[in-house]
């Protein structure tokens, strides 16, 4: 259950750090964005690893934990997006009605990303739109600091805002596995001590 909350919680971690770095550079990843952009489709996957596609799909998000915890270089800007998302979730277990709305919305856009493929455009936007008209509306809202010219952006802002649905996606299977923000204050080294294992295992299996 541990390893699973590592996980769970690496899955925050990846998608807040793409939003920053979309935010801020104005690109990320590829194979990440889509890692983190598919767990928001395995809604009922068997296990924390499978709802990212595997432990090599978090790889990113399990090197940002260990940056944030063990490294001292942690991102104050990238927390401030993590505590923002795991409150926004909060919120969020509150709200049955829109619980509903967003697994509703997700089967819905599902059909368009079996058939064009999570990483098109008009996945993206959908998923984004979805965000717009659920989340966004509860209050308060999730600030994204960067680059004025790339939050200008209207495709990035797209992107930014379909990663912020996986990033509250990662943090309700954060807390389905006992995730808490206590938890994570008291278990920091036990938690990297995780992260680095998963690392490991994730680099021999992909051979």
């Amino acid at each position: 259950m541990r390893e699973s909350r590592v996980i769970a919680l690496a899955g925050v971690l990846q998608a807040c750090r793409l939003v920053n770095d979309l935010a801020t550079r104005g690109s990320a990843d590829a194979g990440c964005v889509q890692a983190s952009l598919g767990s928001v489709f395995r809604i009922d996957a068997d296990s924390a690893a499978d709802v990212f596609g595997g432990i090599a799909e978090v790889r990113m998000g399990l090197e940002t934990l260990l940056a944030q915890f063990e490294d001292g270089h942690r991102d104050l800007a990238l927390t401030r997006l993590v505590l923002s998302v795991l409150r926004l979730q909060r919120r969020l277990a509150r709200r049955p009605r829109m619980l509903r709305e967003l697994r509703s919305g997700i089967d819905g856009i599902q059909r368009q990303a079996d058939h064009f493929g999570i990483a098109h455009a008009t996945v993206q936007g959908r998923l984004a739109e979805l965000y717009v008209t659920t989340l966004s509306r509860l209050r308060p809202r999730v600030i994204v600091h960067g680059n004025p010219v790339h939050l200008a952006n209207a495709q990035l802002v797209e992107q930014i805002r379909a990663l912020l649905l996986a990033a509250v996606r990662a943090a309700v299977l954060w807390r389905q596995v006992g995730g808490s923000q206590l938890r994570l204050l008291l278990r920091r080294r036990q938690y990297a001590m995780l992260a680095r294992g998963l690392l490991t295992r994730s680099t021999l299996d992909r051979g």
